[in-house]
């Protein structure tokens, strides 16, 4: 935990070729000057089901980079990538013993956060939109049902390249996300932290009355909450006023 005198500080792990997260992140932040953020970077280009890919995600690459954000003294760290949505949650928490383990910090992901926000929400049942190809959605359709969340239906923009996730504008993911909503699951999540779903969180919610859940937002609220930070604003989504 921080000492009286300093800011609590994040240390966030980035995709490389994300461009959404750090800019997004201190958005939501906005005037706040009790937490700052810290990023590093591991190399993902690329997101698919195969080898390759996969790779990108390796533990001791993660163990790498977390030892970098251990030398700035910070309270948290989170690998702020969705990976573990379909490699599975037990890879993710394998990830973050790992990393507290070899820096004593605690950590979290993208995915375990997710999953402690479906706890806090009561939620069983999702729809889901994100920038990824249709194999990719399945694989993260069965891993949440493991997890014991149900995908009632999900949306999928066909992208591999982890660069142009962030391209995807407000208007081509609204009318998807309205028609996901219509189907009234318990929430709604944009699945990919180099996606600017939270800029359209709020109108969905008030449009619609269905909680929606951010990949971006997700990984801050987690790590807020694992800090011991106060939470923020309704302006980015009942999450993180809750």
């Amino acid at each position: 935990m921080p000492s009286e005198n300093r800011p609590v500080r994040i240390g966030m792990i980035v995709p490389s070729s994300n461009t959404c997260l750090e800019p997004q992140s201190y958005r939501i932040l906005g005037e706040r000057t009790d937490v700052t953020l810290h990023f590093t970077r591991i190399n993902v280009t690329r997101i698919a089901l195969d080898d390759s890919s996969d790779k990108q995600f390796d533990a001791a690459g993660m163990r790498a980079a977390a030892e970098l954000l251990a030398t700035a003294d910070v309270d948290v760290i989170a690998w702020n990538g969705t990976s573990g949505s379909w490699l599975g949650a037990g890879h993710d928490l394998e990830l973050v013993h790992g990393i507290s383990d070899a820096t004593g910090i605690p950590a979290t992901t993208s995915t375990l956060a997710y999953l402690a926000a479906f706890e806090a929400f009561g939620t069983e049942r999702i729809g889901m939109l994100t920038p990824y190809t249709a194999d990719v959605n399945e694989a993260v359709v069965a891993s949440y049902e493991r997890e014991g969340i149900k995908t009632v239906d999900h949306r999928h923009l066909d992208l591999s390249d982890n660069e142009s996730f962030a391209r995807v504008t407000d208007a081509e993911m609204l009318p998807g996300s309205l028609e996901l909503a219509a189907l009234k699951p318990d929430a709604l999540i944009y699945l990919c932290t180099n996606l600017y779903g939270a800029n359209i969180t709020a109108e969905v919610e008030s449009r619609t009355d269905v909680p929606v859940l951010d990949s971006v937002a997700v990984t801050l609220w987690h790590s807020l909450k694992l800090a011991g930070a106060p939470l923020l604003a309704p302006r980015w989504g009942r999450l993180l006023a809750d």
